[in-house]
């Protein structure tokens, strides 16, 4: 019998009047039971995190640092065991979980050393004009508020990490929201959390029901929003709210581009070896995992042969078995949309080359080409274990069609030419242009986020914190300087 879990209510261990089931997508076993907050106990957080914004920004950041620094190490510390819980909840391979576990230990090491760096200020003279004469502005950083930091499922520890883990950083008070689907990962920091000395109600994580959540988002005492999830409900949280601060990290369809000069059958294997890993890995189930492949016309014939021949070649199966690459969608519905997509490209003339099978939440690794403009797959995300191949004649039409579409997230682009490098950072509207790589490619400290309807904002340790922060000028006058 699975005992029901406790959420975190100000910092305090709380169960509520309701709870839910959170099962294996795998093989449907009960992973667990969650306790559900009462409106009453998401009231009392909000209030406590709303009461203690003073206290906790002046917390001192060796305090704030410290309590970060704990957090790492404990993750170290509980890795297998952590890893095992997210693959039981999320479906992940067990291998792709412990890397997720070791990315956020590295998500709560960044944030301690930018606590110990935060705020400075910035000394600024003002005597460049006569009327600055003996005036000096210093320029610092303050919190906007506490934070509703919304997680999605696909990473379940780590997206929740990149909300925690920035706020304690500055001194904001953070009430986080995970995943229905996955909340035992969230919950679990909440554990490693509750054994620091941050004070009372500087952070919570409410498995709150999504239907309960416009109010939380309106509540005018949580003005700063970090969401992660699908542009439709992104957005509708920004049109919610159009006087909060909301960064939104949104979905994509990632091209890879694959020009001319990448040519050589290693460079040729290199490539179809990310493609083919990168589309699948998480059962695609990633805003950056590779959807589009666009190639030249010089290369596509040997790139499409060595990428259907990798995507054959990957593991699908049990999410437990270490040699396991792609396994099940977060739940048989999700698997279901995808097996529709695929069907519709075909129906319209797209030739399936690889894959397209589903057996209940397990998606095959797909491979399509010739896929029609105007079919789902071409258009929309398809978040799911599928990737299309493009034929181009050169870089021009590969840039524009990475353009030709609503989305930005991020673009990998395989060349060898440093000034074609520089073009595609100038010319793709994108947030990430990765060189030499699958444009899944995401190194935790740098910022992450996109354009269009990529969304708006900035993850990245440092970046968050800037979000959750504003410039405050301090003006000294009668200085001699």
């Amino acid at each position: 019998m699975t005992s029901t879990h406790a959420f975190w209510l100000a910092g305090r261990q709380a169960t509520g009047e309701d709870s839910f089931d959170v099962h294996n997508p795998w093989d449907g076993r009960l992973v667990g039971t969650v306790s559900v907050p009462t409106d009453a106990q998401v009231e009392e957080a909000v209030a406590a995190a709303y009461a203690v914004t003073a206290e906790f920004s002046a917390t001192p950041a060796h305090v704030r640092a410290a309590a970060l620094d704990h957090v790492s190490k404990r993750l170290v510390e509980r890795t297998e065991e952590i890893a095992q819980l997210i693959s039981a909840e999320n479906g992940k391979p067990i291998k792709w979980a412990r890397g997720e576990v070791g990315r956020a230990v590295s998500v709560f090491r960044f944030a301690a050393e930018e606590a110990r760096r935060f705020n400075g200020g910035e000394a600024q003279r003002l005597d460049t004009d006569a009327g600055g004469v003996g005036r000096l502005a210093l320029t610092r950083r303050f919190v906007k508020g506490p934070v509703l930091g919304i997680a999605p499922f696909n990473f379940p520890l780590n997206l929740c990490a990149h909300k925690v883990a920035p706020a304690i950083a500055v001194g904001a008070p953070i009430i986080l929201k995970p995943a229905p689907a996955t909340p035992l990962s969230g919950l679990i920091l909440g554990e490693l959390l509750a054994e620091t000395d941050l004070p009372a109600g500087s952070w919570s994580v409410l498995p709150v029901a999504n239907d309960k959540m416009p109010a939380l988002v309106k509540d005018d005492r949580l003005p700063v929003i970090s969401f992660t999830g699908s542009d439709t409900v992104g957005y509708a949280i920004q049109q919610s709210v159009p006087h909060k601060h909301c960064t939104l990290e949104l979905g994509g369809n990632a091209a890879a581009v694959v020009l001319a000069d990448w040519s050589s059958d290693a460079d040729l294997d290199w490539a179809a070896t990310r493609i083919a890993t990168f589309s699948n890995y998480q059962a695609g189930q990633s805003c950056i995992s590779v959807q589009r492949v666009i190639a030249d016309a010089s290369v596509y014939d040997r790139l499409v042969e060595k990428v259907v021949a990798k995507v054959q070649a990957q593991v699908t199966g049990d999410p437990g078995d270490d040699a396991t690459d792609v396994g099940p969608l977060v739940s048989e519905d999700a698997a279901k949309r995808v097996e529709s997509w695929v069907d519709e490209a075909v129906s319209a003339g797209a030739k399936l080359l690889t894959g397209g099978k589903r057996d209940g939440a397990t998606v095959e690794p797909t491979v399509l080409a010739e896929v029609p403009a105007g079919v789902k797959l071409a258009t929309e995300e398809v978040f799911g274990p599928v990737l299309t191949i493009t034929r181009v004649e050169n870089t021009d039409e590969a840039f524009a069609a990475v353009n030709d579409s609503k989305f930005g997230l991020q673009t990998g682009v395989f060349t060898r030419d440093v000034q074609v490098a520089f073009r595609a950072h100038r010319e793709l509207e994108v947030g990430g242009v990765i060189i030499g790589d699958a444009p899944s490619y995401r190194a935790d400290q740098m910022p992450y986020g996109g354009v269009k309807q990529s969304g708006v904002g900035r993850e990245g340790v440092r970046y968050a914190m800037d979000d959750y922060t504003y410039e405050r000028v301090l003006v000294l006058t009668g200085l001699d300087i």
